[in-house]
């Protein structure tokens, strides 16, 4: 098998729900970071376009990774893929790129992922007698919609409100939740001034930095927020992710493509995994995903010195680290998706990318990267630069 390899990167910015990038298309969203990679790397002979998306109900149906293929302006013949593994898709992408790259079906692809979360369409649901007088609208931006009766009733609940059973059956209280929500602000801000995002980046739409960031966050303004999922919960929106639109894109290649290019690796991608557990306990699935993936790198997290896990939730991020007994200062420096924005399809790409990134920064290492997944899932990446 062949070494897999991060080469370059580039995302637009997270924009918050209803924000500066809601007013972008979701396949001109798509569009926008590969077209950036394709400007930095003229010629360079991409052999498919493989994109992560977890809604695909509005503007981007129907194969959203060849439609940003085509809008960004690469050949005709360049392929493209969607694929989806709803909030760890954008992984899911670098994954499958890989195993191309390894078996050798490829020397250069791009991988990645968009979602556009507020413009997430409505839909009628389907009937199977006459059409009723009065039809109610189904939203697609997050979550289940049209579940199956025949899931048992605690599957199919909100996220969060499976979340808050969670976090109260770990004891992660809301104090200690309020304080992962405020850091990840002050990391993504300090990150930002600090231009550590500059280099990948690419402005849109009149926005330049992720527009969820709160550089003024702190504990004692999010414990004045109410519950936003039940009613004793300690989840709020302060320490959940928020709804948001973003694209990102990887380019991905050989050690030969590398050479031609004249580009030094990123990082190496050594291991990932995926895992399953009851759908009501997915913030618990990285878990399992985390610990099969460094089982088959051959490493323990003793090894590891940086961890990137989507924050989906403060209280999942804390529960996850609960279990892997991983200290926290090693995970997410530079913030995360509480701060950053969450659109589903990209997020888990973001935290791949920025786990290579900070690797990069301190001049090697081990990483590992993770995310939670509705339905009950989880997938990792371990990274090594």
């Amino acid at each position: 098998m062949r070494e897999v390899l991060l080469l370059d990167a580039a995302r637009t910015p997270f924009g918050k729900n209803r924000g500066g990038l809601s007013g972008v298309r979701v396949d001109d969203l798509a569009a926008h970071p590969l077209r950036e990679l394709v400007g930095r790397h003229p010629g360079a002979p991409i052999e498919d376009v493989v994109y992560g998306n977890a809604n695909g109900a509005g503007e981007d149906n129907r194969n959203v990774a060849r439609m940003a293929t085509l809008l960004a302006g690469l050949p005709v013949t360049v392929p493209g893929v969607t694929v989806n593994r709803l909030c760890g898709s954008g992984a899911e992408a670098i994954v499958h790129a890989g195993r191309a790259l390894a078996l050798g079906d490829a020397e250069l692809v791009v991988a990645g992922g968009v979602e556009g979360m507020s413009r997430a369409p409505y839909v009628l649901p389907p009937v199977d007698t006459t059409l009723p007088r009065r039809m109610e609208l189904v939203p697609t931006t997050v979550g289940w919609r049209m579940p199956n009766p025949a899931f048992p009733a605690a599957w199919t609940e909100s996220l969060g409100g499976t979340m808050d059973r969670v976090a109260a059956e770990q004891g992660i209280g809301r104090a200690r939740q309020d304080e992962w929500a405020a850091r990840s602000h002050q990391r993504a801000h300090e990150a930002w001034e600090k231009g550590r995002h500059d280099d990948v980046v690419v402005p849109l739409a009149g926005v330049t930095r992720d527009e969820p960031v709160r550089p003024g966050c702190d504990p004692a303004g999010l414990a004045a927020l109410p519950p936003a999922f039940c009613p004793d919960g300690t989840l709020t929106v302060g320490n959940s992710s928020p709804v948001s639109d973003g694209a990102i894109a990887v380019l991905m290649g050989s050690r030969d493509a590398a050479r031609e290019l004249g580009l030094a690796p990123m990082a190496r991608v050594v291991s990932s995994a995926v895992a399953a557990v009851e759908p009501d306990r997915f913030a618990l699935a990285p878990v399992p995903a985390v610990r099969a993936a460094l089982r088959k790198a051959g490493w323990s997290l003793a090894d590891v010195a940086v961890v990137e896990l989507n924050e989906a939730f403060a209280a999942m991020v804390l529960a996850c680290v609960d279990h892997l007994e991983v200290p926290e200062d090693r995970v997410n420096p530079n913030g995360g998706a509480i701060a950053l924005g969450h659109p589903l399809g990209a997020s888990a790409a973001r935290a791949v990318v920025d786990c290579a990134r900070e690797l990069a920064r301190r001049g090697g290492g081990i990483g590992v990267a993770a995310a939670c997944i509705g339905v009950g899932q989880g997938i990792a990446v371990v990274l090594e630069a």
